[in-house]
């Protein structure tokens, strides 16, 4: 992979950038490590508990019969013989060399209660040994100092290791807390701020694509493309959508549809959410049965190898992609195939950010890196502006660490109304100004905790 700047913008973008991101990283967050400590020890026992479950299953006993003194709680393999050689599941995901698949993608779909509790029990040993004793690990006088790199990932975004401060779980409510209450403020009087673009994923796509529904989605707030989508995902109407619904399907199939994936995947996750979110209609009706009731007998086999059949989840998804790409987004389909034709004859492509990227790339790789990359260089500058402003104004607010699109802050309680005001102008007006390419608005919403609380704590505050 070669990502080398073709101007001299690309170029100060990353010699500035990494001046910026030193600071960051010297500046560091603070952690609270008398919690730190107490979590560790709540971890332990979620995980002694969920172990006493698992060994008092019929399951482990028929695994401790096959494997005897070499049984194995911590070993795929020998699970992946129970469950498909005892247990006589079917498994329709292999690995190279023929032995089933045994991916937390296939085990979501043994509906035991065994595997449940083995998978919830291997979630919360890697909060315990990834992040809770990575975190420790880093710590030095009750302060953490991440890395954070440039060009070094295929997705031209930034990266961050000792710890990875970008990899700090989120999407389960109960680990989130758990890791996420060790981050504090530096005082009492202090509070830690997250700024967010709000999809600019999305947002630079347009830029790329010039999509004119695209754009208009994205600049039209009374627009809603998750919930346009959710509604014919789910074959529900206005009144029967709800929050779940929305979240459900832009992370199942919008997202995923942008960044390559096709309909066999997608309705295999959209139907798994359907259980994981307990989806049901505003009206209260189960959103399965709501779903029978539309003539959806069924998921489907979701097979590559077989044929779609009719009257199935999995053949309305294919409608549904086919309208998707055909129909609504149908010059972003074309940029697509223009994009990766130009790739293939050129051997490079050029991002709207000044850096020629040149590596061997699949389509998807090529459609998607320089989105990506694009959209991070938006926050890169934006973080470049904003602490030379600090500076400039002698501000105590400090910058602490960024998350591919969204930065975060130590900001001082009084400084609060005046850093948002220059984040704002910096993201949503200066930065439009200084790359003309940006024919979309910026959209920025920022989250606070109380003074003197955790990041976990953050609730979202209205600009002024």
């Amino acid at each position: 992979m070669i990502l080398q700047p073709v101007t001299h913008e690309g170029y100060n973008l990353f010699h500035d950038g990494m001046q910026a991101l030193s600071e960051m990283e010297a500046n560091g967050i603070r952690i609270d490590t008398e919690y730190l400590g107490r979590a560790k020890e709540e971890c332990k026992a979620k995980i002694a508990e969920l172990k006493v479950s698992l060994l008092a299953d019929d399951v482990y006993t028929k695994w401790r019969r096959r494997f005897g003194q070499d049984t194995n709680l911590g070993s795929r393999e020998q699970l992946g013989e129970v469950i498909f050689d005892i247990l006589k599941y079917s498994c329709k995901v292999h690995t190279p060399s023929g032995r089933p698949s045994m991916d937390d993608e296939v085990l979501q779909t043994i509906k035991l209660l065994f595997v449940k509790n083995y998978m919830e029990a291997e979630r919360w040993k890697k909060a315990l040994n990834t992040y809770l004793r990575g975190i420790e690990r880093e710590v030095c006088n009750g302060y953490l100092h991440p890395f954070f790199n440039l060009h070094i990932t295929m997705t031209y975004r930034s990266s961050s290791d000792s710890p990875n401060f970008q990899n700090i779980p989120i999407r389960r409510p109960e680990i989130a807390k758990l890791i996420r209450r060790a981050f504090i403020p530096r005082g009492s009087n202090r509070q830690i701020v997250e700024f967010d673009f709000k999809g600019i994923e999305v947002s630079v796509a347009a830029c790329y694509n010039h999509d004119p529904v695209l754009i208009e989605y994205v600049s039209d707030p009374t627009k809603d493309m998750h919930g346009d989508m959710g509604r014919q995902c789910y074959i529900v109407t206005r009144k029967q959508m709800t929050k779940l619904i929305r979240y459900a399907t832009k992370n199942g199939f919008v997202f995923p549809e942008f960044y390559g994936n096709w309909y066999k995947a997608v309705a295999k996750d959209l139907w798994t959410k359907i259980t994981e979110l307990k989806l049901e209609t505003a009206d209260g009706v189960p959103l399965k049965e709501h779903l029978r009731k539309q003539g959806i007998r069924g998921l489907g086999k979701c097979d590559p190898e077989e044929d779609v059949v009719p009257d199935t989840f999995e053949y309305h998804i294919k409608e549904v992609e086919d309208d998707f790409w055909h129909r609504r987004f149908k010059i972003y389909d074309q940029w697509k195939r223009d994009w990766n034709n130009a790739y293939l004859e050129k051997g490079y492509f050029d991002t709207l950010t000044g850096f020629r990227c040149s590596a061997m790339m699949d389509r998807k790789q090529c459609v998607n890196f320089p989105i990506q990359g694009s959209a991070f260089h938006c926050l890169l500058w934006s973080l470049i502006r904003v602490q030379k402003l600090l500076h400039k104004y002698n501000m105590k607010s400090l910058i602490i660490g960024q998350i591919h699109d969204s930065m975060i802050m130590d900001v001082l309680q009084r400084e609060l109304k005046d850093v948002m005001d220059i984040v704002r102008q910096v993201t949503m007006i200066d930065l439009t100004k200084h790359w003309k390419w940006i024919i979309v608005p910026m959209r920025v919403e920022c989250e606070a905790a109380p003074p003197g609380r955790s990041w976990y704590e953050k609730k979202e505050i209205e600009w002024e």
